[in-house]
């Protein structure tokens, strides 16, 4: 007598799943509507550039309080900005800031690269030779350079102090070099000027993009005027370019000497 039964179960597993299925016994969830004088508060964006100083960490916190290091929070009491890009702590330089997460992405996205621009103080007279491999781009632990612009700067440029100072031999000579990059692997600069055998000194970031350092001294800060910000935007737009434009270079020679003889800014609020 378990036939019927079992027969009895399975025709009504059927008329359940029928019924279920029909769409008149769907039930649609309300649609909670939304107030007409709900506002959604806009947010404001915070765009900040710092001259980061040799020796300080390149975020807002300490990862090992029991031996803590200058971090950017002792010198931008502004909260909720992080760096759109990184400087080792050995590093010097333009350090941008902001809460525009959307600029941030494409700063930091390949596919959206922009120019940096650093000087390098090197060991020894670098030879062209070697100049036009890091021009060419080479290959550092397995992974392939893009193209740079490099050059030697003809005077060596009036910066601060670094504290502590490089270290001096008396018999080796130093050299300065502009490299422009558009890619910011961890101590690219660094590896390159050693795969061709001088190695860095000093290392200091003097442009971003349409940003550079003028008017700034280490430690100081300031925000971005609108048209700062707007061609900031407008590169963060355009698709990456595999080797730096060499049109900015009468540009980037005209700030050379506005960054080397810089005047004291006024702290901004």
């Amino acid at each position: 007598m378990r036939l019927p039964f079992t027969i009895v179960i399975i025709i009504g597993i059927a008329i359940n799943l029928r019924k279920s299925t029909n769409k008149t016994d769907i039930l649609k969830k309300p649609k909670t509507p939304i107030p007409k004088n709900l506002s959604i508060p806009k947010v404001s964006y915070r765009y900040l550039l710092l001259y980061k100083p040799y020796g300080v960490l390149c975020q807002f916190t300490e990862p090992d309080p029991q031996n803590p290091r200058p971090n950017l929070k002792d010198y931008v009491p502004v909260s909720s900005v992080y760096p759109a890009g990184r400087l080792d702590f050995d590093s010097e330089g333009l350090l941008l800031l902001t809460n525009d997460g959307k600029l941030q992405h494409r700063l930091l996205d390949p596919n959206f690269a922009h120019p940096r621009t650093y000087w390098v103080q090197v060991e020894r007279i670098p030879e062209q030779t070697a100049l036009q491999k890091l021009r060419l781009g080479l290959t550092i632990q397995n992974q392939q350079t893009r193209p740079a612009l490099v050059e030697i700067l003809p005077d060596e440029p009036k910066l601060p102090p670094r504290n502590p100072p490089i270290r001096y031999r008396k018999n080796v000579p130093t050299a300065w070099l502009e490299m422009t990059l558009t890619e910011g692997k961890n101590r690219q600069v660094r590896r390159m000027t050693a795969a061709i055998g001088y190695p860095t000194l000093r290392l200091i970031r003097v442009a971003l993009g349409p940003l550079n350092l003028e008017n700034l001294q280490p430690g100081e800060w300031r925000d971005l005027t609108a048209s700062e910000i707007k061609q900031l935007q407008e590169l963060a737009s355009k698709p990456a370019s595999v080797k730096p434009n060499s049109s900015n270079k009468p540009k980037q020679k005209a700030f050379r000497k506005k960054i080397s003889n810089p005047t004291p800014r006024k702290q901004s609020p």
